[in-house]
């Protein structure tokens, strides 16, 4: 087996093909949806330009009866439900003495005593006879203490007992402060994000302000997105804007542990801006009904005239197909569609390639901050900023740098050092399995190699990712299972160590994504060879031979020590001696019950047959006997 440098990748192929003339496909989902109000949004957006055709080939032309139809397909799925909003008619009061009232029952808890962490919302308007009406909104899905947060343990679960619950606490809050409740509305729940804008903007009617308060933060990074995390402490906005409160309700739900339902997704196929229109069409044509066959969905181009922009299809999908069965797309379904849409684009004339955007030849991608900061500044704005802009613009491939090439390289020095360092000291303990020995002083001298060419083309100024890769040959040798699980956890073991011993993150993290691809490789490998050493028993019972190992090397030994077998070879004629007897000791039985006397006439007929024949020419008669 032979471990290739990474230099032989796909990302090379497909470079080569675009810079041979083919072009690009891009195969992506834009959005998932649910519900008929989602629908007509993509529909209408879709046939802005002309009109969308269904999988049958008709053409959409009403869109209600569209919608109608599609909704008739959905499961009436809804998502959970995240958001309690609790209205009551209290007798004549202002906001002061009703917001007193609901800080100090967030501080003591909604549901129960010490669960003072939910996010809440009121607001105080008119209600009927002279009385006023609150509204209140309280998050009862978990609130993440960070977007790495998994945890849900503190869901409140919408069921009756528990709203009445948090309605007993929220009626003897009111009371205590001096508040009294005379009616009270039915409860109502909304699910995610969205489900807490909409609540937000609903209790903003009228021009009543809305009072937030929320232990969820977002800290602003200048270059990057923020950061949102829970704090420790409150903050509070009242405010009547309505898209200030959209803006607060995309914060707290970021945080918002929600579910919601998946109807249908919004896929994009796009291509060249010099295919044929015509073409390109009939190509996406064939592709869907291809892949998405017992599905309904609806698709229409954009683009079709206007040349110098890339012509694209907008597709909407129903997840759900005539079976019942539910598509449920990811990262390597996306590039099986990516490659079927080229194969069906290959058989219409068209030269386009199956590549990711990542492994083509094409200009950097520009984050949002990037383009509002070459709005903004122009040609002020940082050089990196600018160049990639540009870039993007004038559709310009970018290379990679060799001063970037250099920093990368010195980057990696000390994390490929330590991993060559590791394999080395596996290789030089002689308490550590051979084979994991073995395999260790192999690898570390391809590395070794690998990196030292890779170094010198750094050094006389090529591009590294150009390198021609290299072929570093394993030991083939066949091992046992048990000798393939010890070498693995030696390794293992050993890497697990390092690791632990290295204080820099980003080094750490380097390191174990090299460990990471050494494992799968020893792995394949010890593998490969467990399957010879299986296949070399198999045809060694079918000869009759025996499965016994003898050895004498220091290295053989080491082998039968690791499968558990006792060598029954040795160089030390006291330790042989007294296993011989041992086994004699053991085998004692009908043998011993003979007498002596007859164990010395079997040995002594035993003597006399002869132990081997030689053959020697005739004696003459008249031979000199005195010689």
């Amino acid at each position: 087996m032979s471990v290739a440098s990474t230099g032989r990748n796909a990302g090379a192929a497909t470079a080569f093909s675009r810079a041979s003339g083919n072009n690009a496909v891009v195969v992506k989902v834009l959005s998932y949806g649910a519900g008929a109000a989602s629908v007509r949004n993509v529909l209408a957006y879709q046939s802005k330009e002309e009109k969308a055709h269904d999988q049958d080939g008709r053409e959409v032309t009403d869109l209600n009866a569209e919608v109608r139809s599609w909704e008739r397909e959905f499961g009436n799925r809804k998502g959970s439900k995240d958001v309690l909003r609790l209205t009551y008619e209290l007798e004549s009061t202002d906001r002061e003495h009703v917001g007193r009232a609901l800080s100090a029952l967030a501080s003591d808890g909604f549901r129960d005593v010490g669960d003072s962490d939910r996010t809440y919302a009121f607001s105080v308007s008119e209600g009927v006879k002279g009385q006023t009406r609150l509204n209140l909104a309280l998050i009862i899905a978990h609130e993440k203490r960070d977007r790495s947060d998994r945890r849900s343990q503190n869901r409140i679960a919408a069921d009756i007992d528990d709203v009445h619950a948090i309605d007993a606490r929220v009626d003897r809050a009111l009371r205590m402060g001096g508040l009294t409740p005379v009616s009270r509305y039915p409860a109502e729940f909304s699910s995610g994000p969205k489900g807490l804008a909409a609540t937000l903007h609903a209790m903003q009617r009228h021009g009543a302000e809305v009072t937030l308060s929320t232990k969820t933060h977002i800290e602003e990074r200048p270059g990057k997105s923020g950061r949102y995390y829970q704090a420790s402490d409150r903050r509070e906005l009242t405010t009547s804007d309505h898209k200030q409160l959209t803006a607060e309700a995309k914060i707290v739900g970021a945080l918002m542990q929600t579910r919601q339902p998946r109807d249908f997704m919004h896929l994009l196929l796009s291509g060249p801006a010099n295919v044929d229109r015509g073409r390109f069409l009939l190509a996406g044509r064939d592709f869907l009904k291809e892949q998405f066959s017992g599905h309904r969905y609806a698709y229409a181009v954009h683009n079709r005239n206007d040349l110098e922009k890339h012509p694209h299809l907008h597709v909407i999908v129903a997840l759900r197909n005539s079976s019942d069965k539910t598509l449920n797309p990811n990262i390597r379904d996306f590039t099986e569609w990516r490659v079927r849409f080229a194969d069906k684009a290959r058989e219409r004339g068209i030269a386009i390639d199956r590549q990711k955007r990542v492994e083509r030849a094409g200009p950097p991608p520009v984050k949002r901050w990037e383009w509002e900061m070459f709005r903004r500044m122009g040609a002020t704005a940082p050089a990196n900023v600018v160049e990639k802009v540009i870039s993007k613009l004038r559709d310009t491939p970018t290379a990679p740098r060799l001063e970037e090439a250099r920093k990368r390289l010195d980057q990696s020095r000390h994390s490929v050092g330590r991993v060559i360092e590791m394999l080395e000291s596996i290789a030089k303990d002689r308490t550590a399995p051979s084979t994991a020995r073995e395999l260790s002083y192999d690898l570390s001298n391809g590395l070794q190699r690998e990196y030292r060419r890779l170094e010198i083309a750094v050094r006389e100024g090529r591009d590294p990712t150009r390198e021609k890769g290299e072929e570093h040959m394993l030991r083939s040798t066949p091992i046992s299972a048990a000798q393939a699980k010890a070498a693995k956890e030696t390794l293992a073991t050993t890497a697990i160590s390092v690791a632990a011993k290295i204080a820099n993150p980003s080094d750490r993290l380097i390191f174990e994504q090299a460990t990471k691809i050494i494992g799968k490789v020893v792995g394949l490998q010890l593998d490969s060879r467990v399957a010879k050493n299986r296949d070399r028993n198999v045809i060694g019972r079918e000869k009759g031979t025996s499965d016994s190992l003898e050895t004498k090397s220091a290295a053989g030994r080491d082998h039968l020590a690791e499968q558990g077998i006792v060598n029954k070879s040795s160089s030390n004629r006291p330790v042989d001696a007294s296993r011989i007897a041992r086994s004699n000791a053991e085998h004692s039985g009908p043998e011993m019950d003979r007498s002596d006397r007859e164990r010395q006439k079997a040995h002594q007929r035993d003597r006399e047959i002869p132990k081997s024949i030689k053959l020697r020419p005739p004696e003459e008669k008249d031979r000199d006997r005195s010689r």
